[in-house]
């Protein structure tokens, strides 16, 4: 019920339509979302999340996760990041993938609204870390269409990793198109 509520809102009403999809068996993966230009991109990832039907997960500091809003966040996939001493974001977040049965991480790689030129590389590390596969997905606003592209695992040559995971968002176009990440 709720899938078909999801489907006409984004699809019928707002005019956007999904581009391929994240095979159910993949439990555990780094999503990454480009261009991330707008806060709209939010509402256009729930209705992403609820046509899929599919759990996909954000981190955040564990000081975020307290009554009420904790309870908000977690429904929302949250997971509260938990640092201890001596460790990094990224060997916490992977411990994250190790501890969860499923765990979908969805990151903006570029680590602001506002333009950039190039990618934190976070995500990257992450995904290695944890031994996961990256799941490229574009907000493509000119065309009203978000872009799944097929999973993608890094290798030891983070230069070639890089060049082609550009490459898939070369003609996509944010909601503020200047903003819109173009290598």
């Amino acid at each position: 019920m709720k899938k078909k509520v999801y489907q006409f809102i984004f699809q019928t009403i707002m005019g956007w339509r999904i581009d391929g999809k994240i095979d159910a068996n993949l439990r555990k993966c780094v999503i990454i979302v480009v261009p991330h230009t707008s806060w709209h991109d939010f509402y256009v990832g729930v209705f992403t999340r609820g046509i899929l039907q599919q759990q996909m997960n954000f981190v955040a500091k564990k000081e975020l996760f307290v009554f009420p809003f904790g309870l908000y966040f977690k429904w929302m996939g949250g997971q509260p990041l938990n640092r201890v001493k001596n460790e990094g974001k990224v060997e916490a977040i992977a411990r994250i993938f190790s501890e969860q049965e499923e765990f979908r991480l969805a990151i903006a790689p570029e680590g602001t609204r506002g333009k950039v030129d190039e990618w934190k590389t976070g995500f990257y590390f992450i995904a290695k870390e944890a031994g996961v596969p990256i799941v490229p997905v574009a907000f493509d606003y000119k065309n009203k269409v978000v872009k799944i592209f097929r999973p993608y695992m890094p290798t030891d040559d983070m230069e070639v990793d890089f060049s082609y995971l550009y490459s898939l968002y070369k003609d996509v176009e944010g909601r503020v198109s200047e903003n819109s990440f173009n290598e």
